[in-house]
């Protein structure tokens, strides 16, 4: 009598970077590897406080907090607690951008001590990497109905799904971007003056800035969501509505409502953690989601 071969445990991995809410971590049994901020010369973990310590920080000093990536001693560690849980598991673990930080070079590093551990770049940040992860869970699941094994083959597909994952965001505030040096003065003020909000459109793995709108979030919320819907063929499944805290509700509720007209299913609400929120500031809004 033939035996079905026994199929491994497929385990889903990533950095806090990803802002990955509680709620799908839990549903999808993802496990989450801290990045680092740094403030007054000492390290914080990634979701181990309070995001309101990152504004008063920046109140109290003028300056953004720092962040730091992931070690490639922190990763083996990592991977080997999850072993220890998962006795002979595949991971797949999907790092924040490589064009936006050093922790997918670690892990690139890391993983070369490691079989069946595969890494994979999202080629995005926040809640572009929480869509192309739930979209990898699905495959997961679908290889595992089919019984295939090749785990290689199925790392390289979870990766060419990156493409498919797109991430649109506007900060609330250029004070942050301006204070970390990545909006000059003169720009700053120029927005300011205008009330200007400009979108950042995660393009290959960076963060580009593209058009712009005036007004407050609640008077653009509408034009920002029809415009990210116009631009790509969208999978209508699920939405992942982006915010950092500071935004205002009556917002939340209008980007709710506004996913729904606009024919998604589900919506899926993503707060920014610490890492975004050191060049967002207060009260951004964003979307996400998988092309088709």
């Amino acid at each position: 009598m033939n035996e079905k071969k026994m199929e491994k445990e497929i385990i889903i991995s990533t950095e806090s970077g990803s802002d990955l809410p509680e709620v799908i971590v839990e549903r999808y049994g993802f496990y989450v590897i801290p990045m680092h901020v740094i403030m007054d010369t000492k390290t914080y973990d990634d979701g181990k406080f309070s995001i309101e310590k990152v504004y008063e920080y920046y109140e109290r000093t003028g300056k953004v907090p720092s962040t730091r990536a992931i070690s490639e001693e922190e990763y083996e560690g990592f991977w080997n607690q999850i072993r220890e849980e998962h006795p002979g598991c595949v991971i797949l673990h999907f790092t924040y951008s490589s064009k936006a930080s050093a922790a997918h070079a670690a892990a690139v590093i890391a993983v070369k001590k490691f079989q069946d551990v595969y890494v994979i770049d999202t080629l995005n940040v926040s809640g572009g990497c929480t869509a192309h992860m739930v979209s990898c869970h699905h495959l997961v699941q679908k290889w595992l109905e089919e019984g295939r094994t090749d785990h290689a083959k199925l790392a390289q597909e979870c990766q060419e799904l990156a493409k498919k994952a797109v991430c649109h965001f506007i900060p609330g505030t250029l004070e942050y971007l301006r204070a970390g040096g990545r909006v000059s003065n003169a720009k700053f003020l120029s927005a300011t003056l205008l009330n200007l909000k400009p979108v950042i459109e995660i393009e290959d793995g960076k963060l580009v800035g593209r058009k712009k709108y005036r007004g407050s979030m609640g008077k653009i919320v509408d034009r920002f969501m029809d415009s990210f819907v116009q631009q790509y063929d969208l999978d209508r499944e699920c939405i992942y509505l982006m915010y950092s805290k500071g935004l205002d509700e009556k917002v939340l509720d209008r980007m709710e409502q506004k996913a729904r007209q606009l024919g998604f299913r589900n919506q899926e609400f993503v707060m920014t953690g610490c890492v975004i929120s050191c060049h967002g500031g207060k009260g951004a809004m964003g979307i996400a989601g998988m092309q088709v």
